[in-house]
């Protein structure tokens, strides 16, 4: 049985060995050691891993902007999956989540994670067609 844990930044070497081991997701520059504590330090206690057998199976980052919550990079490896992991972890965010007011929460899936797409609608996510999402780079980066 999985064993939920808060994320701190010592899980960041696991967290990005498993998300590069899981077709479907994409690592960027914002994904970096020095984001990803800056992520952790404004959301703090939100964002958690599941350990199962001594080593890293599953993880989701989790923050909001005052108003509404942002779920990221929920993975669980594809042989721990259908055991309910990735589940606890989403409930723990959501329930972290409402602790603070928050009761809406979103996620971005690239249109190709067909998986991830089922994924969602099974839990009962609802896909938005009522708005179309832009994004800004500063440094023109295309991997931000």
């Amino acid at each position: 049985m999985a064993v939920i844990r808060l994320m701190t930044i010592n899980h960041y070497d696991a967290v990005i060995q498993l998300m590069q081991a899981t077709p479907g997701v994409s690592i960027r520059d914002a994904d970096s050691r020095e984001s990803t504590t800056r992520y952790l330090e404004r959301n703090p206690g939100l964002s958690f891993v599941a350990e199962e057998g001594g080593g890293l199976v599953g993880c989701v980052m989790c923050g909001h902007d005052g108003r509404r919550g942002y779920l990221q990079h929920l993975v669980v490896l594809p042989e721990y999956r259908r055991r309910g992991i990735a589940s606890a972890l989403v409930e723990r965010c959501l329930g972290r989540l409402e602790q603070l007011g928050i009761l809406k929460t979103h996620i971005d899936v690239f249109r190709s994670n067909t998986k991830a797409q089922a994924y969602w609608e099974r839990q009962g996510w609802k896909r938005r067609t009522d708005i179309q999402k832009y994004s800004y780079v500063c440094n023109g980066s295309i991997n931000a």
